[in-house]
């Protein structure tokens, strides 16, 4: 895993964590060059994971249909 200035990135996490900034959740954000999207828990700011966007995808949608 690379270094990533987390300071220059533009960190969104989800509305479903409403306002409350004491809330722990995941962040999400667009890696420069947009080739890739940057992961972290909000709890461990410093811990950045880097992946494709359809890994992501292929994970999430793995995890839609073992909820149904």
């Amino acid at each position: 895993m690379s270094e990533v200035p987390v300071r220059e990135i533009q960190w969104q996490k989800s509305s479903f964590s409403g306002d409350d900034a004491n809330r722990d959740c995941l962040e999400l954000a667009a890696a420069s060059g947009g080739k890739s999207l940057l992961l972290r828990e909000s709890d461990e700011p410093s811990t950045v994971l880097q992946v494709a966007p359809a890994s992501l995808n292929s994970l999430l949608d793995t995890c839609k249909a073992s909820a149904t």
